[in-house]
């Protein structure tokens, strides 16, 4: 095994976040090559290339400057919620600001993943957690497969809009399609990976009623002339929102939880998904929910994807129309073929998708409200083209 000079000494100055150019992350990457001390955990779920651990042979010393073996330390500007750092062009580590406590469904989903060769995605090496006296546990970071050239999401499929382009969105949908499918493939971690819905409702309660809650509180966070044009809608979408409760039993899965284009990167080599942490607006929810939630929520994306090159871009609004409209049905076409074709398209129950489109919709105006005040004018411009 390939050591460091001082493998050891990371580990005593994890007190706070590491920040980019620190030199602490390109130090963490050594130290995944070495034994992990206690209270530290370190769950491995693919080998760090000998590219990355040749980086870190006896000979390296890492300086104070963030310059690492392989080069420096960078961040990455749109990790909102969290803190990324690039290690020599080859590694991101994503630190959980503050840590996040376990269980995560990221470790989780990176391990079953990896089992069933689910390979669209940035190639997870590892998570790193902390154990307390007490036995609990959290979790500090996640070390991930840097893709070269990768893009965000929130940037090439705005270009895509402009520019009228649609191609991509058959590309999307077999993505997404593949993600369900390896979710439903039994592994060593989760070897049970399909219920269906009555029996998780018997804990979680109605869809319906989490659906009709995120409505409420988008009414209530939502002011001004919006605020008013929501009060004036609420019945309608009520009505929309109450169909979950008519919902028979629909196969289940642990979904991606927050599949929006901003998770799909594209890089050299084509699109991968990433950022498995579930949805930031969602707490208590069963982790096994209707594939149709993460299809809904792609969907509605491209709508925003709207409203953004219609916002930032001066984008024609009813060229954007056409084009969201055709980007969506590409999209959902692809999507069910390709689960037809791996042998699971009972996984998708359509009768969901137009209710859990308006339970997004709210959740995001509830997420503008409460950290992102400028975003409102997304879900508000798609709900608004929806109900004219």
């Amino acid at each position: 095994m390939v050591r460091l000079l001082n493998p050891a000494s990371i580990w005593d100055r994890l007190d706070t976040v590491p920040r980019a150019g620190d030199g602490r992350t390109t130090e963490l990457v050594g130290a995944l090559t070495c034994d992990t001390p206690a209270p530290f955990e370190v769950r491995r779920f693919h080998p760090l290339p000998e590219a990355i651990t040749t980086l870190f042979s006896i000979d390296t010393q890492l300086s104070s400057t963030g310059k690492g073996p392989g080069g420096a330390e960078r961040g990455i500007e749109v990790d909102q919620t969290n803190h990324s750092v690039i290690v020599g062009e080859r590694v991101v580590v994503k630190w959980l600001t503050p840590p996040a406590p376990l269980p995560q469904p990221a470790p989780g989903m990176f391990a079953h993943l990896t089992s069933v060769g689910f390979t669209a995605t940035a190639t997870p090496y590892a998570s790193v957690s902390r154990r307390a006296a007490d036995g609990s546990e959290v979790l500090l970071a996640l070390v991930t497969a840097y893709l070269p050239g990768a893009v965000d999401g929130w940037e090439w499929c705005v270009d895509e809009a402009v520019s009228g382009g649609t191609s991509f969105a058959a590309g999307l949908g077999v993505l997404a399609a593949d993600l369900h499918a390896a979710m439903a493939t039994p592994s060593a971690t989760f070897p049970d990976p399909v219920r269906h819905a009555d029996a998780v409702r018997e804990t979680e309660g109605p869809w319906s009623i989490r659906a009709g809650e995120a409505l409420e509180e988008a009414l209530a966070l939502t002011g001004g002339e919006d605020g008013e044009w929501l009060a004036g809608h609420a019945g309608v979408l009520r009505a929309e929102l109450a169909t979950l409760a008519a919902v028979g039993a629909t196969p289940l899965i642990r979904i991606h939880g927050d599949l929006h284009v901003g998770q799909i990167l594209r890089w050299r080599d084509g699109y991968a998904v990433i950022d498995f942490d579930g949805n930031p607006t969602v707490t208590g929810a069963d982790p096994f929910q209707p594939a149709a939630r993460d299809l809904a929520q792609l969907t509605t994306s491209l709508e925003h994807v709207g409203q953004v090159a219609i916002r930032r871009r001066d984008a024609d609004p009813e060229a954007i129309a056409g084009w969201a409209a055709t980007t969506r049905a590409a999209l959902e076409s692809a999507y069910r073929d390709r689960l037809a074709e791996r042998g699971h398209a009972a996984l998708l129950d359509r009768s969901l998708s137009r209710p859990f489109e308006i339970e997004q919709e709210c959740r995001e105006l509830v997420y503008a409200a409460r950290h992102l005040p400028r975003w409102r004018y997304a879900p508000m411009g798609v709900l608004r083209s929806r109900y004219r």
